[in-house]
């Protein structure tokens, strides 16, 4: 089990944390996903999914994630 800390921008409203919380939830391998505007706690089993699909899929949610 891993979990990481993905700091995320242009969030701004509930509505934002729902639609990255039900995109993350939405992946294969997630254990746990917790939300916040401009960021993500996410607990994942790296033998199904990569830190880079978890990048991915906030991006495709209209994200961008901040290093």
């Amino acid at each position: 089990m891993a979990e990481i800390t993905i700091n995320i921008e242009g969030m701004s409203c509930q509505h934002c944390v729902m639609r990255v919380k039900k995109a993350l939830d939405a992946l294969k391998g997630i254990k746990d996903s917790s939300v916040e505007v401009g960021k993500s706690v996410v607990s994942y089993d790296e033998t199904i999914i990569q830190k880079q699909d978890i990048e991915d899929a906030v991006t495709k949610a209209g994200y961008k994630i901040r290093n």
